[in-house]
């Protein structure tokens, strides 16, 4: 409904015939092959007129959200009534950390935990930077730079508008769906992503209102009290820092003094390279901590991978659940598709890195959707919790 009323309203402003409409791809900045148009009214309008045509209509791109699976557009005002799931294809559409919380715990019940811990730069990743750019031949750096542009050329034969989520997409008269300008919100992303750690951390911290890429805490689910941690992958790809390993440490370490649930929602696309070494380190670190949690006979630990789940937070925590949940379609592996076909020189079927393949070669246990997930965890608790209270009464009977 809503597009073809966006696509009337670009049709009642101009008309054009097929082969004098082209849009060239982001890295240009979109342009038009032929400079004359005509509006509904049948006056000439130039290529900037046009263009003005094209930015009201990206002005309000914010309204919808794109499926990244079916391309049709849902709502945003309805979308999170909906669980971020598409209304048109039941795809499940990232969800933020505390939309999670909202969905999981119980109202009134969250209590956050170190939320005001915050990465500083432990390694100096933006000195070594400099140091080694100083230190390279100008001639290098030019050579590095047209290297970069020609891999930008030749990968606009396989170039997919939904790949790059800098380019503004919208759909022509047709029904087609093609790219446009970057918007000023777009561009500022790309800018910050080229500034120091630093200042990377701070933009992150104002654009999320959160202070790193995990929020951890205790609540409950259906009455029965859990510790829980939510990854943010808005917030620098939900990558794992020292911060953040340290908070999902902290939080391990709670439950196991107190005995309770754990619960670690996965979103992450591994590890920050930011930090380093140090960011591996979280890998050894909070897989020992689930060792001395898994050692309290009345522990049980629930890993719940959502899309991305990938790099060392596959690699660790990840996978050592005693019940491993998964999202359907989200994508969780260890590399990435292009990674593993530029190292080892193979084709990654397409699929091959998704919940319902990776469900039939046994990697995880249920697949859950997400309007089921809460019912799904109560219900595994209570279990958990009666088996466990059955175990311990027998052991007391010996």
């Amino acid at each position: 409904m809503l597009m073809n009323t966006l696509n009337k309203d670009l049709d009642s402003r101009i008309t054009w015939d097929n082969s004098s409409w082209n849009l060239n791809d982001c890295d240009n900045g979109g342009s038009i092959t032929n400079s004359i148009y005509q509006d509904h009214e049948g006056r000439n309008i130039s290529e900037n007129e046009s263009y003005n045509d094209l930015d009201r209509t990206q002005k309000y791109n914010h309204l919808w959200v794109l499926c990244e699976d079916c391309y049709q557009l849902n709502y945003q005002r309805f979308l999170k009534s909906k669980m971020n799931i598409c209304e048109h294809c039941g795809f499940h559409l990232k969800m933020g950390s505390p939309d999670r919380i909202e969905l999981l715990v119980d109202q009134g019940t969250w209590n956050s935990m170190d939320e005001d811990m915050v990465s500083l730069d432990p390694i100096g990743w933006d000195s070594e930077n400099e140091s080694f750019e100083d230190n390279k031949n100008p001639d290098d750096n030019q050579l590095d730079r047209e290297q970069l542009d020609g891999d930008d050329q030749n990968s606009d034969k396989d170039w997919d508008p939904f790949s790059r989520p800098f380019c503004a997409v919208f759909s022509d008269s047709d029904g087609d769906l093609v790219s446009g300008h970057l918007s000023d919100s777009d561009e500022d992303l790309i800018l910050e992503n080229e500034k120091p750690y630093v200042d990377r951390i701070d933009f992150y911290q104002r654009e999320t209102g959160l202070k790193e890429a995990v929020q951890t805490g205790t609540g409950q689910i259906k009455g029965i009290p859990v510790a829980i941690g939510f990854m943010e992958f808005k917030f620098l790809g939900g990558s794992m820092g020292s911060v953040v390993g340290e908070k999902i440490n902290r939080l391990i370490q709670y439950a196991t003094k107190q005995s309770l649930p754990l619960i670690l929602v996965c979103a992450s696309g591994g590890a920050r390279m930011q930090e380093g070494s140090l960011s591996l380190m979280q890998m050894a670190k909070i897989s020992s901590a689930l060792f001395d949690y898994k050692s309290n006979k009345k522990s049980f630990y629930t890993s719940i991978l959502t899309s991305p789940t990938t790099g060392g937070v596959t690699a660790s925590f990840g996978m050592l659940g005693e019940i491993i949940i998964a999202e359907p379609h989200a994508y969780i592996a260890f590399a990435g598709k292009r990674v593993i076909e530029e190292t080892l020189k193979i084709i990654v079927p397409e699929g091959s890195q998704e919940t319902e393949y990776l469900f039939d070669k046994g990697l995880f246990d249920p697949v859950v959707p997400r309007n089921l997930l809460k019912d799904v965890l109560s219900q595994l608790l209570k279990k958990i919790y009666a088996l466990l209270s059955l175990t311990s009464n027998e052991n007391e009977i010996k």
